[in-house]
């Protein structure tokens, strides 16, 4: 079993990766027995996870509610949110009870935001299920909720009591959420760890094929890589922001063209390769660089170009609603080289359109 501490001083908590921690009562601590919980899920996991883990936190003295949620990133919403927090409300739950996000990243996103609000915070667990909330969304606290014009647009800085990682759980993923998951998984390789870069090129097929042993290495080396960024600047004021190499185009992608019609981890493929020709024709990546993250993208089944029905105009107004935009000006994270990343601020729109046409060719 590997442990992993994020290091942020009373909020400081674990992340444990191992198989079969699902089915262990002590996974879940701080949970103790006579605690309140709320166990939260969707409609896909439930019948795979939900009574396994609800048993194992009652066998343990847990006091255990649950509430069932559509499946899905259109469903990331206010109104589902709302049903959290009526549920919480209806039995009723307290400041004293605990939120248990098992799901993916719409389900740890939207419950850590339901956590954050509900009698202004209570105490909520991640259980990640799928490949890209274990790398990426579980860990560092970032909760919210989309709206219709623009993704992540309402939510809190949130930090979990813990995040708990059954490697296990992946047994049951679609092949494309594990593609979405790798997308993650290589935006370590490009911003923080040329050697982990090297690797993956290395070592990608294990993973497509659910190797253990390399799965754990990866889950374990992508949170490493986080928890030392989120330490070091836990609300997204410099350092942090690199985390999102190829947010700001998939964003623009996933609000275009409908939340669910494209996976994060595919927009941000795609958005990856536009960041890195918009790096290339600033100067700062070379081709050969350029070449090597679009094959890695493509032997983990990611596209490395948007939408066909998106032209590069399109993706403008929604990359102006980021998050990152600081006085009307939009900033975007380019590479510098495999294994290096900068925050750039005043790129002109007319090297954008054109590392969005450059996929396009």
């Amino acid at each position: 079993m590997d442990s992993i501490t994020v290091t942020l001083g009373e909020r400081s908590y674990p992340i444990t990766i191992a198989a079969g921690l699902f089915s262990n009562p002590a996974s879940f601590m701080p949970l103790q027995r006579g605690d309140l919980a709320m166990l939260v899920t969707n409609d896909t996991l439930a019948s795979l996870y939900l009574e396994p883990v609800r048993s194992v936190l009652e066998q343990a003295g847990v006091i255990v509610d649950q509430v069932i949620l559509p499946d899905g990133e259109q469903h990331k919403s206010l109104a589902v949110l709302d049903q959290v927090f009526t549920a919480l409300l209806q039995k009723p739950h307290g400041r004293d009870t605990t939120l248990i996000a098992l799901g993916g990243g719409v389900i740890g996103d939207l419950v850590g935001f339901a956590a954050a609000s509900y009698q202004r915070g209570v105490r909520f667990i991640q259980a990640p299920t799928t490949l890209l909330s274990q790398v990426d969304s579980s860990v560092g606290g970032k909760t919210a909720v989309n709206h219709p014009l623009g993704k992540n647009m309402i939510g809190a800085f949130y930090q979990p009591a813990s995040v708990v990682i059954d490697i296990d759980s992946l047994k049951t993923l679609p092949a494309n959420e594990l593609a979405s998951g790798l997308a993650e998984v290589i935006k370590y390789g490009i911003i923080l760890d040329y050697d982990f870069f090297v690797w993956l090129e290395d070592h990608l097929d294990e993973l497509l094929s659910l190797d253990p042993g390399a799965l754990a290495y990866c889950i374990r080396r992508c949170c490493e890589l986080k928890a030392q960024v989120v330490a070091a600047d836990e609300r997204e004021h410099g350092l942090r922001a690199l985390l999102n190499l190829g947010h700001t185009y998939g964003h623009a992608i996933e609000t275009h063209m409908g939340y669910g019609n494209w996976l994060h981890g595919e927009a941000v493929a795609a958005g990856m390769v536009m960041a890195a020709n918009a790096a290339r024709r600033l100067g700062q990546f070379s081709d050969e660089d350029l070449a090597r993250t679009r094959k890695l993208l493509l032997r983990a089944g990611l596209p490395v170009s948007g939408p066909e029905q998106m032209a590069p105009e399109d993706y403008l107004p929604h990359m102006m609603r980021d998050k990152k935009v600081l006085s009307g000006k939009l900033r975007l994270v380019l590479p510098l080289g495999l294994g290096s990343a900068e925050v750039r601020t005043g790129i002109e729109n007319n090297i954008v359109l054109a590392s969005i046409a450059d996929c396009q060719d």
